[in-house]
C-alpha cells in the first residue's frame, strides 16, 4: 500500500490506523504492531516537523516473506542522519530516531539534498497461530 498525504499531523494517525488494520487483518501479533505503529509514528512526525519546504510525504509499505517494509519519503531539503544530535536527559522532543532504532530489526536514511529524505524501516513479523498472513507468506 501506498499513500501520498499532506504534511499535516492529522495525516499521522490516519496512515498509522491503516497499516495497523492491514497488519490486524493478516493476524500479526499485538507487539509488533505496536512496535510498527510507533516507528511509523516518529518517522512521518519527523517529516512533519523538519521536512520544509515539502508539502506532503508519502508513506509505503509492504509485506515480504514475514518482513514489513515501511518507506517514509518527503520532499523537504533532507538530513543526515548522523549529524542529528542526541537530546538532552529529560528532553521532551528529539528522541525519534533512537526509537526507530531500538524498534527497526533494520533502519536506512537515504539524504536525497534538496530533494529530500527516506527512512526505511524493516521489522520482522510474527503472526498469532492460524493467521491468514503465515498462511499466505508460507505459500
Amino acid at each position: 500500500m501506498a499513500l501520498r498525504l499532506p504534511r499535516d499531523a492529522a495525516s499521522v494517525p490516519l496512515i498509522r490506523q491503516m497499516l495497523d488494520g492491514t497488519l490486524r487483518s493478516l493476524g500479526v501479533e499485538p507487539q509488533v504492531r505496536d512496535d510498527i505503529e510507533l516507528m511509523l509514528t516518529e518517522a512521518c512526525s519527523n517529516v512533519i516537523r523538519h521536512a520544509a519546504p515539502s508539502d506532503d510525504y508519502t508513506v509505503s509499505a509492504s509485506v515480504h516473506d514475514h518482513l514489513c517494509v515501511i518507506k517514509v519519503v518527503d520532499n523537504g531539503d533532507g538530513f543526515d542522519p548522523r549529524e542529528v544530535a542526541e537530546p538532552e536527559p529529560g528532553a521532551e522532543h528529539g528522541r525519534g530516531l533512537q526509537i526507530m532504532r531500538a524498534l527497526a530489526d533494520d533502519i536506512r536514511f537515504t539524504n536525497r539534498r534538496e530533494h529530500g529524505s527516506v527512512v526505511c524501516l524493516e521489522k520482522r513479523l510474527r503472526y498469532a497461530p492460524g493467521a491468514a498472513g503465515q498462511h499466505l507468506m508460507a505459500t
